[in-house]
Formats: C-alpha cells, sequence, structure tokens
C-alpha cells in the first residue's frame, strides 16, 4: 500500500512539474510580448514630446535630446495654430478622416441591416448562398480590392466611365480630378468611400444577422397578432432589441474608418491634391517617408483621443440596461 501511495505522489508530483512548465512557457512568450508592446507605447508617447528624426544624432538616452530637441507641446500648438506644411496637411488630413468615418458610418448601417433583415426573411434553402456572396470581399485583401475599383475607375478602360459613355454622359476622372465633386466632398474621395463600403458591408450584415436571429420569434408573432405590418414590426421590435449590437457596430465601423489606410494608399496615396489624405496616411508619411517622427507621434496621440472620444459618446448614446 505504501509502495502505491509513493507511485501516486511521484506521478502526481510529474503531472504539476509538466502544468508548470507549460504555463511557463505560455507566460514567459506572452510577457516578453506585452513587454515589448508597453515599451513601444512609451518610446510612442515620449517621442511626441521632440522634434525627433532617426537621422539625426541626438543624445545619449534612445537619440533624445541634443539634435533632436525637447519641445514640450509645441507639436499640438503648431498642428492647431501653426502655418507650416505639416500643420496645414494635418488639418486638411483630419478634415478628411472625419468626413470619411462620418460618411461610412450611415451608408454601412443603412446597407447592412435592411440587407441582413432581407436575408433572414428568403428561404433557408438558399441562405447560406446568399451570405458567402455578400460575405466574400470581406475576405479580400485590401490592396485587392483597391487594384479591382481602380480598373473599373479607369478614365479610359473602366467600365464604369463605358456605362456613362453608353448613355450619352461625360466621362469622369475618378481618382485624379480635383474640381470633380458632390455635397462638398470630392468625387475621389466618393469613389474611395464606395470601395472601402463594399469590401466592408459583409462583416456588419454577418453581425446583424447574428443579432436578428436571436430574437425570439414569440414577440414578432405577438405583434403581427396585434396587426402590426412587418415594417412596424422591423422599427418598434428589431430595431429596439439589436440596440447592444448596433452599439457594438457602430463603435467597429468607426474605429475602423478613422485607421484606414491601405485601400487609399493604393487607390489615391492621398491625391488629388490631398482631398484623400487621411492622418493614418499623413502619419505614415511623416513618420517613414520623411523621418519626422516627434511629429507623426503627436498625430498619432491626437488620432487616438479622437477614437477615444467617438466611442465614449456611441457608447453613451446606444447603451442599453436591460436585455431580453
Amino acid at each position: 500500500m505504501s509502495l502505491g501511495f509513493a507511485r501516486k505522489r511521484t506521478s502526481n508530483g510529474g503531472l504539476a512539474s509538466a502544468k508548470s512548465r507549460f504555463v511557463a512557457s505560455v507566460t514567459i512568450p506572452l510577457l516578453l510580448y506585452e513587454s515589448l508592446g508597453v515599451f513601444i507605447l512609451g518610446w510612442a508617447f515620449a517621442l511626441m514630446f521632440f522634434d525627433y528624426s532617426p537621422g539625426r544624432l541626438g543624445g545619449p538616452i534612445l537619440g533624445l535630446g541634443g539634435s533632436n530637441p525637447f519641445v514640450g507641446l509645441g507639436n499640438f500648438i503648431e498642428m492647431v495654430k501653426g502655418t507650416s506644411v505639416e500643420a496645414n496637411l494635418f488639418r486638411i488630413s483630419l478634415k478628411n478622416t472625419l468626413i470619411f468615418a462620418v460618411v461610412i458610418l450611415p451608408l454601412n448601417l443603412a446597407i447592412t441591416l435592411p440587407l441582413a433583415w432581407l436575408l433572414e426573411s428568403i428561404g433557408s434553402r438558399f441562405r447560406a448562398l446568399y451570405r458567402t456572396i455578400y460575405f466574400l470581399p470581406v475576405l479580400t485583401s485590401s490592396v485587392g480590392v483597391a487594384l479591382i475599383w481602380m480598373t473599373m475607375y479607369d478614365p479610359q478602360a473602366g467600365w464604369i466611365n463605358a456605362i456613362i459613355r453608353f448613355f450619352g454622359g461625360t466621362p469622369v476622372s475618378w481618382l485624379s480630378d480635383p474640381r470633380a465633386g458632390f455635397a462638398n466632398v470630392s468625387v475621389a474621395m466618393w469613389a474611395v468611400i464606395l470601395a472601402y463600403l463594399w469590401q466592408d458591408y459583409g462583416y456588419n450584415m454577418v453581425i446583424f444577422i447574428a443579432a436578428l436571429q436571436g430574437i425570439p420569434l414569440e414577440l414578432k408573432e405577438a405583434a403581427m397578432i396585434d396587426g402590426a405590418s412587418p415594417w412596424q414590426v422591423f422599427l418598434r421590435i428589431t430595431i429596439p432589441l439589436i440596440r447592444p449590437t448596433m452599439l457594438f457596430v457602430c463603435v467597429m465601423t468607426m474605429l475602423s474608418s478613422f485607421q484606414v489606410f491601405d485601400i487609399i494608399q493604393v487607390m489615391t496615396n492621398g491625391d488629388p491634391g490631398y482631398q484623400t489624405q487621411v492622418l493614418m496616411l499623413d502619419i505614415y508619411k511623416n513618420a517613414f517617408r520623411y523621418q519626422n517622427m516627434g511629429w507623426a507621434a503627436a498625430e498619432s496621440f491626437v488620432l487616438f483621443l479622437i477614437v477615444m472620444g467617438v466611442t465614449l459618446i456611441q457608447m453613451r448614446l446606444l447603451r442599453t440596461n436591460w436585455e431580453y
């Protein structure tokens, strides 16, 4: 009996040792990764108070100081009051980013929510097929989407202008005409918005479908028995019950809109005349093309504050204190 007890203790001890090694093997790399992330964030936070460029030899501590002088809040003051090229481009980029995000959110909701509702109303035989078709653009890389839409927008060979010519209209230089615009927004920005919506709408559509499936059928049937039309059921029953999902969709859509970069870089690179230059593109150019890291870090912090503020406002307006 004592021998069996000893074997049991040895077995338990080996199992505990194996678990400890497994935990260590998972935890240590995670801690190293998180430490690196904290260092990068701290480094970016420090840079925004300096006129820093990696091409200049600075002080002894991470190159700060010396020819990379401390400017305090100088970068932020320049953004607001300055007349330099960087300050003007920052304000243009901020305006374009706000236009992009403000236009994207309502258009996305106007497409995805009714589409999800329609897909849920069709027969189950074709429902999965349509979901797959509408979700396919989400799986396409942004660069691929940009190249596809650039081909369609081509002034000479693009099929959009071919359709315009067929009906006797005047072709448009969608991505290069600085004078063309609609509703005080350049045509180039509208062209990028359309391409972005085409790629992004399937993601929110799937989320709304999941939310619609979670609504108890009894609630809809009770409303229909009381004489409500399908449209009234949608407005009075469906919309209020999916408000938590709408909050999630609004927050995630705004986050991605404020951080749009690759599709604009490929399609226009901020042209024509900086009419499509957004903050992420301006940050990228300042950091990696012009080596103006301090200014880019300050812009990144401003973008962080804007995104955080918009998110808090959305959570305040759309949150609910109940569940069904």
